[in-house]
């Protein structure tokens, strides 16, 4: 069995990806790989910031409760 990497890893690794094959193309705007690459990591970025407020709202509702 593969382990799963975390979305920190994953965002941390894409952003590298991404920063290597548009500083190699020419033409980065027009690349589909490059696109991609830039499409997950918009995804993996915004999977972990919904994450991170979905920690802060439960603690604020911790606070609120007297819990």
């Amino acid at each position: 069995m593969v382990k799963r990497r975390t979305l920190e890893e994953d965002s941390v690794i894409l952003k590298k990806k991404f920063t290597e094959k548009r500083s190699q193309s020419d033409n980065a705007e027009g690349d589909p790989a490059i696109r991609s690459l830039r499409k997950r990591l918009k995804r993996a970025q915004r999977k972990l910031r919904n994450i991170e407020a979905k920690k802060r709202d439960m603690e604020s509702k911790k606070t609120k409760s007297g819990g």
